[in-house]
Parts: structure tokens; C-alpha cells; sequence
């Protein structure tokens, strides 16, 4: 998908003024560490509204869930919020858990935020509550800490690929589809600032992807988080990035599910047809990987991984230099041979570029590429294909209900030839009908030839919108998201 609908955008009108963050202090008479503690910052406040935050440290027995209230004395009201389900009944405010950071052990904390209108005063709140339990003041004693559980042990492994013929293929020479799902997040919370990982990616999250009875797992990221460029928040950026990602990918394979490494989100500036963002940064779906920072992340990536061949490499989300040229053919010559493209005003690295930045670095992995229009044109694939001394090339489709190729029409005129030459993995597949009419279809068309696919995305939002597999990362599928677990759970018993 071009942009996570998780990305929370802050657009004021008027002037805003950046206040110095207004806390709430931790006070404790006798010197005593507090059940529990909040502190409440205003960040910014214009005219007629503000933006405020709150950090709460539990230090009571760990917490399958959490609720924090508080009251306004200034007539606020909460319009928007994010980290946490806000609702406001008078002046009492009430901050919930989301599905995903409901676990709250002894002494950990967690950090939420939200818009609100004001007018006359925006005083501060002086009283918190965590599940009944007063903040900020002296503590009842301090109760033993009950461990937070991780969930079973793994026990699988990822099996190592290599291309064969129109064949995903292991070690042995046995045959390998992908069947997975997408893990959105990487590629937009470091960015943006909230995080590296949208929900929990821990041993009980990844078991509940491999309970769909699914084998592989894609990972978007982003760039400058993993170069740890200057606009990125260090904690989120940089060695803590790429540890992050190397731990989620052992995690991943433990499970004997394949991670899939994706570059999803890059840096230059493009305003032009069908724009994302006007951003330079690697803040949305750019038309094309950037030829200054791009074969450096492929390269480092292909570096970190190079040992591991049960890591597949996606080298460019959703390719759409369509929507920038004149004509096709200079697309597709851009997409190839990068440089400077007509309509792109950032120095573009090709395919090419990127295959040779991977196989540069001395990484034999496979390398899934997508085509043109987001993915869904792989019409010139084969015409424009990069070489690979490596061998282990695999064309990449995206397929949604409401994009052009989404039949089987067009799979039949166009996908199958490309699948009789080389191996094609349908990196995603979705809808945004909140059911799995096209997806069925999908996975049919795609069982049938023996070819890949991964269900768009392991991620608890709107399945109207996003879409959404999950309503809870425990693995309860949204209505859309049935149709691909019990797919998966029928062909894989």
C-alpha cells in the first residue's frame, strides 16, 4: 500500500506557538515511590487549541490492561488522540489501552497523546488515576513483580531459497511458496517519531501469524531510520534501528517463517502527478528509490544479511515513475537504468543500481522487484529485467480490488507469462471492502499456477481503510482478514 493509515498527521490552522512542556510533577511526601506516576506535558498551544501528552509508569503488580482518567478544570475537550482509546464524558477525560499495549509490567511505563480545543484557560490536570489508583502520591507497599509472559518458545526454522527455473526452491531443491502476511510499521513510526514497531512484535505476536499456519512475513523500513539520518530521532534511528530489525527477522525465523525485507518509504522530493507527500524525506511512497541514500541502505542491509539466505530482499515497495514520465517506455527505462527521469526532480537509482549495491556487498539472497504502477504493471518486466550474477531474481505483483490488473483477465494476459519465465510473488494482496471476495479470487488464481502471495497487513486498523487483517494481535481476523487465515489454514493443515 502507498501510506499506513496508522500515520497520524497534525494539519493546524493559524499560527502555532511551541510552549515549553508544562508538567506535572511526581510528588511524594514521605519520600515513598508512588503505586503509580504521570506526567502531563503541554507541547504546543495555539488560539484555540493544544496539543498535550502523558507518560504513566506503573509501579503496582504488572497490568493486562489499563485506563487513565483525569478531570479538566479549564472547560478542554479532547478532538483527537493517539497510543490510546480517548473519550470524554464532562470533564473527566478517560485514556484506554489500544489491543496492542494493554500489558503494563511493575515498573514499565507507556506514552500517549492528544489533540483538544480550548478557551478562556487550558489549566492543567492535578489528579491522575491508573485503574482507580491514584498517581503521584505515596505508594501502598510495593507488591513482588509478576513477570511479563512472552509466549511459547519457537521451535521451527526458515529454510534457506534460491531461485530454480520459475521456482522459489530450498536447500534440498524442494519447491517453496510464500504465504504470509504483511507487518506494516517499520517503514513510518521512526519516522514520524512514535516508535520503530506498530504494536507488539514479540514471541506471542509472531506465534499468532504462524497459527494462521503462514510461512512468511514482510517487513517494510525506511532508509533514514536505518542510516540514522539527521531527522530521525536517534532512539528510533541508526545501530537501535537496525538492531530492532535484526531481532524481529531472528524472531521471525525461529518460527520458520521467511522475513521479507522491503524498502518501502525513501528520501527525495517529488511533487509531481499522484505525490504522496512534498516532503524530501522519507516520509511516503516516493515514485522511485533515490540514488543518494538508497544504495547505501541496500548495501548495509545486503551486508547485515548477506549469511542469512532464508532473508528475502523486495527492493523498492511500489514503483510508479509511470505516473511521472511521458510515455511508458521511459518508465520502464527508469525503473531499469535509474538516473535523471522526466518528471522526477532526485537523482533516481534503477533496479539495476540496487541489484548491484546487494550483490556488491556480497549477499546471494533473493531479491523480489516489483513493476510499474504501484507494483500491479508487470506488463515490461521480462522486456526491462535487471541482470543478476546471483541468479535469484523474482517479480513482485501488488494486487487490490481497486487497481487496474485486478482480474483474471489481465493476470492470464499479463502475470503468466512472466510466471512461466521466473518466479512471481505477489508481495501484497488486499481489499478495502471489509470482506474477501477479491482476495479469494486472488489466492485461487495464484494456487492454481503453484505462485506466492501475502495478505495487506498484520496491523489492528480499519479494514475499510488500511486494509486490516486483525482487530487485536492475538490474531482475531477482521472480517476481511478470515478470508486469508482460513485460506491458509485449509491448504496448510
Amino acid at each position: 500500500m502507498r501510506h499506513p493509515p496508522r500515520s497520524v498527521l497534525l494539519a493546524v490552522t493559524g499560527a502555532v506557538a511551541l510552549v515549553g512542556a508544562a508538567l506535572v510533577p511526581v510528588v511524594s511526601a514521605s519520600g515513598a515511590t508512588p503505586a503509580c506516576t504521570v506526567q502531563y506535558a503541554v507541547t504546543s498551544e495555539w488560539d484555540t487549541g493544544f496539543q498535550s501528552s502523558v507518560t504513566i509508569t506503573n509501579n503496582m503488580a504488572a497490568m493486562s490492561s489499563w485506563s487513565l482518567s483525569f478531570d479538566f478544570a479549564g472547560g478542554q475537550e479532547v478532538t483527537q488522540g493517539w497510543n490510546a482509546k480517548w473519550s470524554q464524558s464532562g470533564t473527566t477525560v478517560t485514556a484506554a489501552n489500544e489491543s496492542w499495549n494493554g500489558s503494563l509490567a511493575t515498573g514499565a511505563g507507556v506514552s500517549a497523546g492528544f489533540l483538544g480545543s480550548w478557551s478562556g484557560s487550558n489549566a492543567v490536570p492535578t489528579e491522575f488515576r491508573l485503574n482507580g489508583t491514584t498517581c503521584n502520591v505515596d505508594a501502598q507497599p510495593t507488591p513482588t513483580p509478576t513477570p511479563t509472559p512472552t509466549g511459547p518458545p519457537a521451535t521451527g526454522s526458515a529454510p534457506a531459497l534460491h531461485v530454480s527455473g520459475t521456482k522459489l526452491v530450498d536447500a534440498g531443491g524442494t519447491a517453496h511458496r510464500l504465504l504470509g502476511v504483511n507487518r506494516s510499521g517499520g517503514e513510518f513510526m521512526c519516522v514520524q517519531g512514535y516508535g520503530i514497531w506498530d504494536g507488539p512484535v514479540d514471541d506471542t505476536a509472531i506465534k499468532a501469524i504462524a497459527d494462521w499456519k503462514a510461512n512468511a512475513v514482510r517487513i517494510p523500513l525506511n532508509e533514514e531510520c536505518w542510516l540514522g539520518l539527521s531527522n530521525v530521532k536517534p532512539e528510533y534511528a541508526g545501530a537501535n534501528y537496525i538492531d530492532a530489525v535484526k531481532e524481529l527477522v531472528t524472531r521471525v525465523e525461529s518460527y520458520g517463517l521467511t522475513p521479507i525485507l522491503d524498502l518501502h518509504w525513501s528520501y527525495g522530493q517529488y511533487t509531481g502527478n499522484s505525490s504522496g507527500c512534498s516532503d524530501v524525506h522519507a516520509t511516503c511512497q516516493k515514485p522511485m528509490p533515490d540514488a543518494q541514500y538508497a544504495p547505501s541502505f541496500w548495501s548495509s542491509v545486503a551486508g547485515a544479511f548477506k549469511d542469512d539466505q532464508a532473508a528475502v530482499f523486495d527492493l523498492f515497495n511500489e514503483p510508479y515513475p509511470d505516473r511521472a514520465t511521458s510515455t511508458t517506455a521511459q518508465a520502464w527505462q527508469c525503473w531499469r537504468d535509474g538516473g535523471t527521469c522526466p518528471g522526477i526532480g532526485y537523482e533516481v537509482a534503477g533496479t539495476q543500481d540496487l541489484v548491484d549495491s546487494i550483490r556488491g556487498a556480497g549477499a546471494r539472497n533473493v531479491i523480489m522487484i516489483g513493476g510499474l504502477a504501484y507494483s500491479n504493471d508487470l506488463s515490461q518486466w521480462l522486456t526491462y529485467k535487471p541482470t543478476d550474477p546471483a541468479g535469484n531474481l523474482v517479480a513482485a505483483y501488488h494486487g487490490y480490488n481497486f487497481n487496474t490488473c485486478a482480474d483474471a483477465s489481465c493476470w492470464n494476459s499479463t502475470l503468466a507469462p512472466v510466471a512461466a519465465q521466473v518466479p512471481l510473488v505477489a508481495g501484497e494482496i488486499g481489499e478495502n471492502t471489509c470482506s474477501h471476495a477479491f482476495v479469494d479470487q486472488a489466492m485461487k488464481w495464484f494456487d492454481d499456477r503453484g505462485l506466492s502471495y501475502l495478505g495487506w497487513t498484520w496491523n489492528t486498523w480499519d479494514c475499510s481503510s488500511g486494509p486490516s487483517l486483525i482487530s487485536d494481535y492475538s490474531g482475531t481476523p477482521t472480517a476481511y482478514g478470515a478470508g486469508l487465515r482460513d485460506h491458509l489454514q485449509a491448504i496448510n493443515p
